[in-house]
């Protein structure tokens, strides 16, 4: 049975946040997450970069590093990640069948990320490793993964409005959800933060006597591609602005570990640094003879961090090629990216809940309506392909990790 199989009579409970049924099933499988030094990652964005980070210098340092992210492009086994390889999907079938095998039918039944995220604590007890890098999946306080009281690191990248529906609806609202993994004197690591969100985490900080540093983003050093914080100097692989933040981040908690006895050289994190992957983010990817970019940018924030990297290169026509799920902010993510003269290419996100293409290219256009052309279009492959027809242009795919995770699979 594959794994999809495996899990789909729990896909119907879809995203049910809350940790009585996870530490159900966790107890059930001899409670591995307190056998598991770990790192916590949570925030709106950059929490995947941080986490790739960490997880590369750790195990350039020399010691056995579990990674857990989601959501994976491709397929499951990229949301388990030990030292640099993907679990084998075999491998983590049989965990799967042994984590739902494990689950109590008197009472409710766990969700699908609840039942991956046990096979993950699970994985990582049972593969001893040294230690742990877990991102959260959504929020914080409630999420899946905050099911141990004892992080190394608790770390907070960025905050920003989403997920709204589930979190609340202002930014204090999100804030102490997020902060919701931080745990009482356990030292935490913060980015910078609206002022709204800073206060409500500055406050639970406080409560919780957690000893805190907050962290400026790196700046850029005088040898290319290089960056320094903290008094660290080091390579920076992955592309954007943003990653002065989110590498600053993770130098910070490198230094609260070492603060805690690890042994973590400035090689290590040179090397470590300069050898991290995160794909689907600002990735130049071949296509038909071109080379298109690939962003998630699925939200506010991240679109205009995209942007921002784009203006940042000789000035272009873009052609962008873009899907989003129905939930999110369409009119900010357009108002952050579009420009007059560019070409929209619309699709649908498959196998999730798609906005129309439709729909946005009315949203689209009435935002933007300088556009030199908006088209709609039933899949990305057409989509593409029509935008690689644009010789002059350059061609940004983005709009949603999943959409991203679907051209992948088509053109693996």
């Amino acid at each position: 049975m594959t794994l999809n199989h495996l899990l789909e009579p729990y896909q119907h409970f879809g995203v049910h946040l809350g940790l009585e049924r996870i530490k159900r099933l966790l107890a059930a499988l001899g409670n591995p997450q307190d056998c598991v030094a770990f790192i916590h990652v949570a925030g709106t964005n950059g929490k995947g970069s941080v986490c790739a980070y960490l997880s590369s210098v750790l195990h350039t340092a020399g010691y056995r590093v579990g990674r857990y992210t989601s959501p994976h492009l491709i397929d499951w086994p990229e949301r388990f990640w030990l030292n640099g390889q993907f679990i084998d999907l075999q491998d983590l079938e049989d965990l799967c069948q042994r984590v739902i095998a494990a689950i109590d039918p008197q009472f409710e039944p766990p969700t699908v990320f609840e039942i991956v995220t046990a096979a993950a604590w699970l994985y990582f007890a049972e593969q001893a490793v040294d230690i742990a890098v877990i991102e959260v999946g959504l929020g914080g306080r409630l999420d899946a993964t905050n099911v141990n009281d004892h992080p190394l690191v608790s770390v907070i990248t960025s905050l920003s409005l989403e997920h709204w529906q589930r979190l609340g609806p202002t930014l204090s609202h999100i804030a102490r959800e997020k902060a919701g993994i931080l745990k009482p004197g356990c030292p935490a690591v913060i980015g910078q933060l609206p002022p709204e969100a800073e206060a409500v985490v500055e406050s639970r900080l406080t409560e919780l006597a957690c000893p805190a540093q907050w962290v400026a983003p790196a700046q850029w050093s005088e040898q290319p591609g290089w960056a320094t914080a903290l008094g660290v100097s080091y390579p920076l692989p992955l592309k954007g602005g943003v990653q002065l933040q989110n590498s600053a981040l993770a130098i910070a908690t490198l230094q609260q570990l070492q603060q805690q006895g690890w042994q973590i050289d400035a090689q290590a994190i040179q090397t470590g640094m300069a050898q991290t992957q995160w794909p689907g983010r600002l990735q130049p990817y071949p296509w038909q003879g071109r080379e298109i970019l690939l962003d998630g940018a699925h939200n506010p924030a991240a679109a205009e961090a995209l942007r921002q990297y784009l203006d940042t290169l000789p000035p272009q026509p873009i052609t962008w090629v873009m899907g989003m799920l129905s939930t999110k902010d369409h009119s900010d993510i357009f108002k952050a990216l579009l420009r007059p003269g560019d070409t929209l290419h619309l699709v649908p996100v498959p196998d999730h809940l798609t906005a129309t293409p439709e729909d946005l290219a009315i949203l689209a256009q009435t935002l933007c309506p300088d556009l030199a052309a908006c088209h709609c279009y039933p899949d990305i492959i057409p989509a593409l392909t029509a935008a690689c027809g644009m010789e002059s242009d350059r061609i940004v795919c983005c709009g949603s990790l999943y959409l991203l995770g679907h051209l992948l699979r088509q053109s693996a």
